[in-house]
């Protein structure tokens, strides 16, 4: 079973609906104690850093997902759900983030010509043999991106791909079984949905998704 967090502030139906289609078994928590049952995780999000970081707190999440991550189980992070994995965002002055990993998020500088926030699609470009996450995929995936804030991760050996807004943007990140997107997969076509079947083949009962 996928555990997609609920903690206030994420677009969760949108999430689930695209597990669903591919054929995984989601459930929607609340309750901390559940996630330790899960098989897999997944942090949704939008909104701000701090308020996130606020409801994860209020909810009792922080810890439940750091041991979470520990276990090795696959947990995929999702747009402020990347962002959530850091230590901290411009965005949220004095707001300590999950601090799972290292790195920084940064606005988008300002620009002629370029509108903040970043709304539209965008390609990726891996960096080094590309993840797991995008076996299956085009060399350069056009993937839907909303926010206004970018990683810049301190491991260059995390980022898996990067995609160009003004800035070069940390777009996706893996350490082990835990990865992240700043773009949403989950409203990125058929090969945002390729990605989400990528991400299920780690689990255990889920690798056989077939459904396309």
């Amino acid at each position: 079973m996928i555990a997609i967090i609920d903690y206030g502030a994420g677009n969760l139906q949108s999430v689930v609906k695209a597990f669903e289609f591919i054929g995984c078994r989601v459930k929607i928590i609340q309750n901390p104690e559940e996630l330790q049952k899960a098989d897999a995780a997944i942090l949704p999000g939008v909104g701000s850093f701090g308020d996130a970081m606020n409801s994860l707190t209020a909810r009792g999440f922080v810890a439940p997902i750091r041991e979470f991550v520990r276990t090795g189980k696959p947990f995929l992070g999702i747009c402020l759900g990347l962002q959530l994995l850091f230590e901290s965002s411009e965005e949220s002055p004095g707001v300590e983030g999950l601090g799972i990993l290292k790195g920084k998020i940064l606005r988008i500088p300002d620009a002629p010509g370029l509108k903040i926030p970043h709304i539209g699609w965008n390609s990726l470009q891996y960096q080094g043999n590309p993840s797991m996450l995008f076996q299956g995929l085009s060399q350069s995936p056009y993937v839907y991106f909303v926010h206004s804030y970018y990683l810049q991760a301190e491991d260059p050996g995390v980022v898996i791909a990067t995609a160009e807004y003004g800035v070069t943007i940390h777009a996706a990140v893996q350490k082990g079984s835990l990865f992240a997107c700043q773009f949403h997969p989950e409203k990125s076509g058929s090969e945002g949905l390729q990605m989400l079947r990528n991400f299920a083949a780690l689990i255990p009962g889920e690798n056989h998704v077939q459904k396309r």
